[in-house]
């Protein structure tokens, strides 16, 4: 037989073999060439690469690597008999429940610090909130999260009343210019606007956890790693204690998309500090915008606007760590003693002064 007939006879079998071989490994796609889809190419760290890094899930999301430290790290043992008793310090969820002296920020502090992880804080500072720029961004710089990579997101409609402070090693300031509001519960709710909007077109790229905080507060303590979780939410200092589930100040119009049966509840967090993964925060975000708005479609406002959608959201999606109220506390009250530190309080203002439209 010729080998131009060997090969014509050799031919088919040669097509149904790559045919296989496309089905099991799939299409080819070379980076040099454009897509539909915005294909990146990415090499994977060895499994004993020097630093252990948080790392992304299979939906492209930052998620904690495994919790490494280095050697020769001096800290405190830790005891399975002796801790806080004046306190509960896990939920019924078995999601911790964060005060001090349930953790060691020597050893958590160094854990995270090994994955790097990006973090970003959502500021708003509109009308004569700006004037309490200054003392939050001082603060934050000598007590949260030192050493981390943060970048303070500020939203303002007078970009040219932000400060110019003294940044650590990996910190930095990006401003967001928004409009003015004549309300100030049109500020509440346009937080969740503005913030989802820069979380989809800027943040998304830059981070990989989110914290959501009120401006017109003062750091006084180390606020670390041992606030880090998928999603972390804060107790409100006003209703921890003995406040039945009855009496939180939940929205109950069952008008309203955050109302909540007075039969159900866990506690009532603050919407003053809260935080997470930053996927995990878009959602929280999205929601409490996406409710908002539904609200309004139907001529109603939450009682506490965002507040009262965020602990909708956390009623039937657990937070995976909660926060004591020493994450945020406030100059009004006087401090009890279960409340060992205050890590941030909210300062004393005249409302009527500060707000748009009076505090009214």
């Amino acid at each position: 037989m010729s080998l131009r007939n060997h090969i014509l006879i050799g031919l088919p079998w040669l097509f149904i073999f790559l045919g296989f071989l496309y089905i099991y490994r799939g299409p080819s796609i070379s980076p040099l060439y454009g897509s539909d889809t915005n294909i990146i190419e990415t090499k994977s760290e060895p499994l004993n690469g020097p630093l252990n890094k948080g790392v992304c899930s299979d939906n492209g999301s930052w998620r904690v690597g495994d919790l490494k430290m280095q050697t020769g790290l001096k800290y405190a043992q830790p005891s399975t008999q002796n801790g806080r008793t004046d306190v509960n310090s896990v939920t019924n969820w078995n999601a911790p429940l964060v005060w001090e002296g349930t953790f060691d920020p020597v050893v958590i502090d160094a854990i995270y610090k090994k994955m790097d992880p990006r973090v970003a804080v959502v500021l708003f500072a509109v009308g004569k909130y700006t004037r309490f720029l200054k003392g939050f961004l001082e603060s934050a710089e000598k007590y949260f999260l030192v050493g981390f990579r943060v970048t303070y997101y500020i939203f303002t409609d007078n970009k040219g009343d932000v400060p110019t402070i003294k940044l650590g090693k990996g910190r930095k300031i990006s401003v967001v210019t928004i409009p003015s509001v004549n309300r100030w519960q049109e500020v509440v709710l346009g937080r969740m606007k503005w913030a989802t909007i820069t979380i989809d077109k800027q943040i998304r790229n830059e981070a990989d956890y989110l914290y959501m905080m009120d401006i017109d507060s003062v750091f006084h303590n180390d606020f670390g790693a041992e606030s880090l979780s998928p999603l972390s939410a804060v107790l409100h200092r006003g209703y921890y204690k003995n406040t039945r589930r009855d009496q939180f100040p939940y929205e109950r119009r069952p008008k309203s998309m955050a109302y909540i049966p007075t039969d159900e509840g866990d506690y009532y967090y603050t919407a003053a500090v809260w935080g997470g993964y930053l996927e995990d925060m878009y959602r929280l975000v999205k929601y409490c915008y996406t409710q908002s708005e539904e609200d309004a479609k139907n001529d109603i406002e939450a009682v506490w606007q965002e507040e009262s959608h965020l602990n909708k959201y956390l009623l039937y999606n657990k937070p995976t760590k909660v926060l004591s109220p020493e994450y945020l506390w406030s100059d009004y009250d006087k401090i009890p003693a279960d409340i060992k530190v205050v890590r941030i309080s909210q300062l004393v203002k005249n409302y009527e002064e500060v707000r748009p439209n009076g505090g009214h």
